[in-house]
């Protein structure tokens, strides 16, 4: 089958290492080989192939493929037998195909293969390009790929151009499959970019003329696809240039780029303008390369022309693009800057209340706009708008953004957004109506206008003008409560009621002082007493379950709303000397804590969840300031946390938890009260957590306790250093027998807290980091050793160090070998070697290995702790542990075995299967 190949010269092979694979390999290999070539043997998946070319791969990158075919010769009749007219499967094929491209790529095999006329049988029109195969996407990809990874020499190149493939090439350009289309373009610019190098790697002509022949024919069709009257043909030529320039960056793409600029200009003059969105990525990648001098190529002027000839709709990502660009002309900034405040000027002239200056910069309101006339359509509009926010926002944090930045009027626009999708915006003008009417109820425009307002409150230090820090937080920051307090009916529409229209009117600039707290009060999305298991305040009527959709969209709008109020609340004006909050943010903050009491009675349990969360955050932050503390004290809020513990969702469950441990540690717990605790003992939170890592049916909330537990122990919390002896006992002994893996592994870092802080704080491994002074021990080594044998710790962490579940056991090691290296410094204490306590426990140590726990240690010793720590292999143990559970079946053996196992060529148990 191989008789059109020439031997490879063993001479011309000397040097060459012969090893090229495993022996055990060669040898399954040829049987691999005929499965693969017999098209009546069911055939491996996709992944498998995809397996075996990575491993052929692999030793052809570090090896000859020349040597790699004489030593199997297999391969080359595999390469053979596709060629003949047979019912091949596809995948077999483009393997195949594949396959010839990753061993051609070094020249030598490649001289190899053609003059056998193997590669031309493969990949000219004698090949799958004449036959039925040809019709499987999986071929012609598999063609373009095999054709990709051999085009690496001048070899190569000279074969391209005399074998027809660069015209397949640009008929694969229209393929119907979008993978075969977008990969012969990526095609074409690796071609080009191989052809363009230079003979024997020197600089290639920079005259167009002097180009070599194959990369003329790729440029002529360039322009020709450019000249033609179909956008899909502008389309490919657009995108294999946005490519060429992307990787392309040496000299010779400025003398591309300004033969083929005219064409590109040319499209501007068409109505509508073709491929916009090509156009638009091709344009920036010129301008991000650093191969072309933007000035001396006219490129500024194109960048203006098309900003101003493109809908807002195209032209936002170009202007975004323009406004990242470290050199660009001031004007062309400006002009951009000008298109993304565009839709959102539109909005603030479209609901003005009196026709003064909206105080966007001078040019922004364009003509459309001027007169009045936003997107046709709902879509159109929403999507518009989404994308000016979004632009916008990623412009904020950038140090080339525009300046002056106008915070002020962009403020009020995300603010008149919030209001007109919540249907309190009250327009003078037809054409505000007609946009509030588009708006009403847009989850999609409240989460971006959240977003965005969220993010502008990093700016707020540098607004100016009349709405200065202080009320740009208190507007922003009421909007925000708004979102979180609004009322919505069984559909998921909003309720607007009076006291939400006179604050909302408010926002747009009249005084808000006194009217955020009658808003927050009256427009609040009423719990259902009873529900859930919480005690809701009395007076609070039940209201409509929602539609799954519409608890949805109150879902996403109620966590942007309260990511927003959290970003606006940290970045509040601080006063010099102060470290509490800022009184305008202490006055929102008693209006927003109603809010956030109303929503932990929600009959939504994410509503519940996700006010937790917002909870635990603002605790975090603020738990330490008075203002905060009274505030916080003052209303419902703890005692509703505390009820939450035992809600019948475990997310809440696990999220009070959290809520009430950060509560703890700031002293902001309340004491049970009331009828039902009077007279009797006060159960403390410790007990109550206690009893939720003890019996709770679920893991999320034993998984909190315990994160929680490690957080007090580690503070010092005052419940835990009064005897942190008993307390990491009783953990420890829940913990150890817990079901749940993520129980067990943090009942160890539990354990390593509380090992640090008996035996003195490990140093940090960072140079600048400011390490506190190291406390000495507790006492002598051997009483501080006693004192983890009284707790327990080593029964857990031994037992721990053969858990079924990896992540328990790598942590169990890690504490065991930070407690050797402690040990080891120290030689006031000697283990005892040969001590009957010492075989008992290697004895049971060796039966949990085995998988038989039911052998107890005992009660340990320090000398034997020391003794066993030292005789056990924690290195080689944490070792095996970091590989991965498949790392013998990954190898090449097991899936040669596995492939043929399908096929049944190996016998039984000869797979390792996986």
């Amino acid at each position: 089958m191989t008789e059109g190949l020439p031997v490879p010269s063993p001479a011309g092979l000397a040097g060459i290492s012969s090893l090229t694979m495993d022996p055990e390999c060669s040898q399954l290999l040829p049987a691999l080989c005929a499965v693969l070539a017999d098209p009546r043997q069911p055939m491996a998946d996709d992944t498998c192939l995809e397996k075996l070319l990575d491993w052929f791969k692999t030793i052809t990158e570090a090896g000859s493929s020349l040597l790699l075919l004489q030593e199997n010769p297999c391969l080359v009749e595999l390469l053979c037998h596709v060629l003949k007219p047979q019912d091949l499967s596809s995948r077999v094929l483009s393997f195949s195909l594949r396959l010839t491209g990753v061993l051609a790529a070094q020249e030598d095999c490649f001289q190899y293969l053609q003059q056998g006329e193997l590669l031309p049988k493969l990949f000219g029109e004698a090949g799958p390009l004449g036959g039925a195969a040809w019709t499987s996407p999986a071929v012609r990809s598999g063609w373009i790929q095999g054709l990709r990874s051999l085009a690496q020499h001048p070899s190569a190149l000279h074969f391209l151009a005399h074998c027809g493939a660069v015209d397949t090439i640009f008929s694969l350009q229209e393929d119907s499959s979008l993978f075969v289309a977008s990969a012969a373009g990526q095609l074409l610019v690796h071609i080009l970019g191989l052809s363009m190098q230079g003979p024997a790697g020197g600089p290639p002509s920079l005259e167009a003329g002097d180009w070599p022949a194959c990369a003329q024919k790729i440029v002529g069709h360039i322009e020709e696809s450019l000249r033609a009257t179909a956008t899909p043909q502008i389309t490919q030529a657009l995108n294999v240039l946005t490519t060429t320039f992307g990787h392309c960056h040496d000299p010779w793409t400025q003398v591309l780029w300004v033969q083929l600029s005219p064409l590109v200009a040319s499209l501007l003059e068409k109505d509508p303008v073709p491929a916009a969105h090509s156009l638009v990525d091709l344009l920036l990648s010129v301008a991000r390369s650093p191969g072309l001098s933007s000035s001396s190529c006219g490129l500024w002027e194109t960048l203006a022309q098309t900003l101003s000839r493109l809908s807002p709709t195209q032209a936002g990502p170009l202007a975004l693009g323009i406004l990242k660009l470290q050199d660009c002309p001031q004007a062309l900034r400006a002009q951009a800057f000008a298109v993304l405040l565009q839709p959102l000027a539109c909005v603030l002239k479209a609901t003005a209340q009196d026709p003064g200056p909206s105080g966007v910069p001078p040019g922004t309101v364009g003509d459309s706009v001027a007169a009045g006339t936003p997107p046709p359509s709902k879509a159109a509009c929403v999507g518009l708008l989404c994308r000016s926010l979004a632009h916008l926002e990623l412009l904020l944090p950038l140090p080339q953004r525009p300046c002056p930045w106008p915070q002020a009027p962009l403020l009020g626009a995300a603010v008149t957004l919030l209001q007109l999708c919540g249907g309190s915006a009250r327009p003078a003008c037809d054409t505000g109506r007609h946009l509030g009417a588009l708006l009403l109820g847009c989850v999609r425009v409240q989460r971006a206008a959240l977003d965005f307002l969220g993010a502008l409150s990093d700016g707020t230090g540098k607004a100016e003008g009349p709405a200065g820090p202080a009320r740009l937080l208190r507007r922003a920051a009421v909007l925000c409560a708004s979102s979180l307090g609004r009322g919505w009916d069984s559909a998921g529409r909003c309720v607007p009621s009076p006291a939400f229209l006179g604050l909302t009117r408010s926002c747009a600039g009249e005084a808000l002082e006194g009217k955020a707290g009658c808003f927050l009060h009256v427009c609040l999305r009423p719990p259902r007493a009873g529900d859930a298991g919480v005690r809701c305040p009395s007076g609070v009527s039940q209201e409509p379950r929602l539609q799954p959709h519409a608890l949805l969209c109150l879902l996403q709008v109620l966590k942007k709303a309260f990511q927003a109020t959290f970003r606006w609340l940290l970045s509040s004006p601080k006063t010099p000397g102060c470290w509490d909050l800022d009184p305008h943010a202490l006055l929102f903050l008693r209006d927003l804590l109603p809010v956030l009491q109303k929503r932990l009675c929600s009959p939504c349990w994410e509503v519940r969840d996700s006010s937790l969360e917002f909870l635990t955050q603002m605790t975090r932050h603020w738990g330490g300031q008075a203002g905060f503390r009274h505030a916080l004290l003052a209303s419902e809020v703890p005692k509703l946390t505390e009820q939450l513990l035992r809600d019948p969702e475990s997310y809440v469950r696990a999220s009070a938890v959290t809520a009430m441990g950060q509560l703890s540690s700031q002293g902001l717990c309340v004491p049970p009260a009331g009828p039902e605790h009077q007279g009797g003992p006060q159960k403390s939170l410790l007990v109550e957590l206690l009893h939720i890592l003890s019996t709770d049916s679920e893991g999320f909330p034993r998984r909190a306790v315990m994160q929680v537990f490690t957080q007090w122990l580690r503070d010092s919390h005052a419940d835990v250093a009064g005897d942190a002896e008993q307390f990491v006992a009783g953990v420890l002994q829940v913990a150890s027998q817990d079901l749940d893996w993520e129980v067990r592994a943090q009942g160890l870092e539990l354990a390593l807290v509380f090992l640090e802080q008996t035996l003195g704080q490990p140093r940090s491994h960072c140079p600048y980091a400011v390490t506190p002074p190291v406390e000495a021990p507790v006492g002598p080594l051997a009483q501080a050793l006693q004192l983890l044998c009284r707790v327990r710790l080593f029964d857990f962490a031994f037992r721990a160090l053969f858990d079924c579940d990896r992540p328990v056991a790598q942590k169990s090691c890690d504490l065991l070998l930070f407690l050797r290296a402690k040990t080891d410094s120290s030689s006031g204490l000697q283990e005892s070697r040969s001590s009957p306590d010492v075989a008992s426990v290697e004895a049971a140590l060796q039966s949990w290995q085995a998988g038989d726990q039911a052998q107890p240690l005992g009660d340990l010793e320090p000398e034997v702790v020391l003794a066993v720590l030292r005789s056990l292999d924690l290195e080689g143990l944490r070792g095996a542990l970091a590989e991965s559970s498949d790392h013998v079946e990954r190898s090449p053996q097991a899936l040669l075995q596995d492939m043929l196992a399908t096929v049944g060529v190996l016998g039984e148990n000869e797979a390792d299967c996986y």
